[in-house]
Formats: C-alpha cells, structure tokens, sequence
C-alpha cells in the first residue's frame, strides 16, 4: 500500500488527494468520482467532495489504496 504524508499541514482535502496522487486527470474529474460513490475512506463510501482527510486514515479508489500519514 502507497503512503501520502501530510507533512506539516493537518489534513488534505479528498478531491485534492485524488488530483495528488494522479488518480484523477483533474479536480473536476475527482468531484464527479466521489460524488458516483466511487472512494472510501476507511472502507466507507465518502461522497464529501472536500471531506478533512486526517493522518491515519486509509483511502481507496479504482483498486488502489493509500495510507495517509503525518
């Protein structure tokens, strides 16, 4: 499983860790993913499009995984 770190900031926003990692070609594309139900956070449906992603949580998309960390 992939790693994400926060480094000094408290958290990243769900579209935008999407975008990050390259998941998804754009922020408008990351919006309309998320809101299809297609992601979890921590093996739950997240449909928050700027949902708070914290250290510690585990995000899923399209087969892969990422661990968030500080």
């Amino acid at each position: 499983m992939a790693t994400f770190s926060l480094g000094r900031h408290p958290h990243v926003e769900l579209c935008d860790l999407l975008k990050l990692e390259g998941w998804s070609e754009s922020g408008a594309q990351a919006k309309t993913v998320i809101a299809e139900g297609l992601v979890k956070v921590d093996g739950a449906v997240e449909t928050r499009k700027r949902c708070k992603i914290v250290a510690g949580q585990t995000v899923s998309f399209a087969g892969r995984q990422i661990a968030v960390t500080a």
